[in-house]
């Protein structure tokens, strides 16, 4: 009966370890965004990444969310230089923005898994550069879905808040797929 018993918290410990390791890991897709988002925002002189080029959107992102992407990207918001159509969002979606100052103070902090989605949220100033100070020390705040696909974490959805109250990435982009925005 000892040998029995013996295998059963060896067989525990690595499900929490696994779990704890699955747990670790959801915040990757994120962390790539808010680096590339980063990058964009601390340079004038260099190109930009974007986060939906094609391998951070096979990479990071849902199979769910790159569909809707793919059909959003049929409506651009603007043409390119080489007359290929640019993306179907006419700005930054993560800091929802335009313009913008290099991004400081960021934060990334998963929360309680519900229905295999975390929410990750992550807050940062991107308004470093203004002298006034209600808008230099304003916190903005975006919240990610992620979830495990294939093994691995992927980014299902993106919100921003503003005013209390939350938008989505998928829900605009589904929008400018029907031809609305």
């Amino acid at each position: 009966m000892r040998r029995l018993l013996r295998p059963m918290p060896l067989a525990l410990g690595l499900a929490l370890f696994a779990a704890a390791t699955s747990a670790a890991d959801v915040t990757a897709p994120v962390k790539q965004v808010m680096d590339m988002t980063k990058y964009n925002w601390g340079t004038v002189d260099a190109e930009w990444k974007y986060i939906f080029d094609p391998a951070p959107l096979t990479g990071l992102y849902s199979k769910r969310f790159q569909a809707a992407y793919k059909e959003a990207a049929k409506h651009p918001a603007y043409d390119t230089e080489n007359n290929e159509p640019g993306d179907p969002f006419g700005y930054d979606v993560v800091t929802n923005s335009q313009d913008g100052c290099p991004l400081e103070d960021i934060k990334i902090v998963p929360g309680a898994v519900k229905d295999g989605m975390t929410d990750v949220t992550v807050t940062f100033k991107m308004w470093t550069c203004i002298d006034e100070p209600q808008i230099k020390n304003s916190v903005s705040e975006v919240h990610f879905d992620v979830l495990v696909e294939d093994g691995k974490p992927v980014i299902d959805d993106i919100h921003r808040v503003a005013d209390g109250e939350r938008d989505s990435v998928l829900a605009e982009m589904q929008a400018i797929a029907k031809g609305g925005q």
